[in-house]
C-alpha cells in the first residue's frame, strides 16, 4: 500500500525512466535510488575530483537563483543505465548534451517545454574538450531560444570534471531552474485542496498543536509561489527595463 501511494506522487518520473528508458518491468526502490544517486555524485563530484571548469555548490546556486524564492530545480542525468548494466557504447558530448536537454530524461513531474529556463547548468565528468562542450551548449541554446528567457543573460553555465562516474567513460548533469515546475506546485495545491476542505486527516496535526490556519497561509504561500513562477515566464526584456525605471524613480 505505502509503495502504491509513493509511487503516484513524486516519484512518477522515476518510474516513467525505469519502464521506457530503462526497459524494467518491476522496478524496485534500489533502482529509484539509482537514478537519484547518479545526480547527487554528478552534482557534488566538482568537490571531490579535479577538473577543467569546477564549480563549487555556493557558485552552482548564485548561478542559477536569479530571485530567492524560485530556487525549485528540476535534474537530470544521461546517460541513464541500470543497476549493474555495462555501458557497450561511449556517448560523444553531442549526444551527451542532447541526451541531456531532453524532457524524457528529467527526473521531475513537469514538462520544461511548457515553461521557459531562467537558468540551468550543465555538469560534464570524464576526458573532453571544454571548447566542444562550449560549442554544444551555444548550440543548444541557439536551436531552442525560445525556452529560454531573453533578458538573463548568459544564464546557462557549464562545468567539466576529469574524473568520469564509475563504469561510464563520460556522463553529465542537469539542473535547471525553469518556470515548468509551476506545474508540480499546481497538482500540489489542486491534491491539497480537495482534501483541506473535506479536513482529511486534519486532526492529526491540530492534536500536535498546529493551527488550522498554518494550512490555509501554506496553500495561499503555494499559489503566490506559482504565480510569481508565471510572472517571470510571461516577461519579456522590455517589461524588465521598465520595472527597473520604476524601481529607481521610487
Amino acid at each position: 500500500m505505502i509503495r502504491e501511494k509513493f509511487s503516484h506522487s513524486g516519484s512518477l518520473p522515476l518510474y516513467d525512466i525505469c519502464f521506457r528508458t530503462l526497459k524494467l518491468t518491476t522496478p524496485t526502490f534500489g533502482d529509484l535510488n539509482h537514478l537519484i544517486s547518479a545526480v547527487m555524485s554528478g552534482v557534488t563530484c566538482c568537490l571531490r575530483f579535479p577538473g577543467q571548469l569546477n564549480a563549487d555548490l555556493r557558485k552552482l546556486a548564485v548561478n542559477l537563483i536569479p530571485f530567492p524564492r524560485l530556487h525549485f530545480f528540476m535534474v537530470g542525468f544521461t546517460p541513464l543505465t541500470s543497476r549493474g548494466s555495462q555501458q557497450y557504447r561511449a556517448l560523444t558530448v553531442p549526444e551527451l548534451t542532447q541526451q541531456m536537454w531532453d524532457a524524457k530524461n528529467m527526473m521531475c513531474a513537469a514538462d520544461p517545454r511548457h515553461g521557459r529556463y531562467l537558468t540551468a547548468s550543465a555538469l560534464f565528468r570524464g576526458r573532453m574538450s571544454t571548447k566542444e562542450v562550449d560549442e554544444q551548449m551555444l548550440n543548444v541554446q541557439n536551436k531552442n531560444s525560445s525556452y529560454f528567457v531573453e533578458w538573463i543573460p548568459n544564464n546557462v553555465k557549464s562545468s567539466v570534471c576529469d574524473i568520469p562516474p564509475k563504469g561510464l567513460k563520460m556522463s553529465a548533469t542537469f539542473v535547471g531552474n525553469s518556470t515548468a515546475i509551476q506545474e508540480m506546485f499546481k497538482r500540489v495545491s489542486e491534491q491539497f485542496t480537495a482534501m483541506f476542505r473535506r479536513k482529511a486527516f486534519l486532526h492529526w496535526y491540530t492534536g500536535e498543536g498546529m493551527d488550522e490556519m498554518e494550512f490555509t497561509e501554506a496553500e495561499s504561500n503555494m499559489n503566490d509561489l506559482v504565480s510569481e513562477y508565471q510572472q517571470y515566464q510571461d516577461a519579456s526584456a522590455e517589461e524588465e527595463g521598465e520595472y527597473d525605471e520604476e524601481e529607481e524613480e521610487i
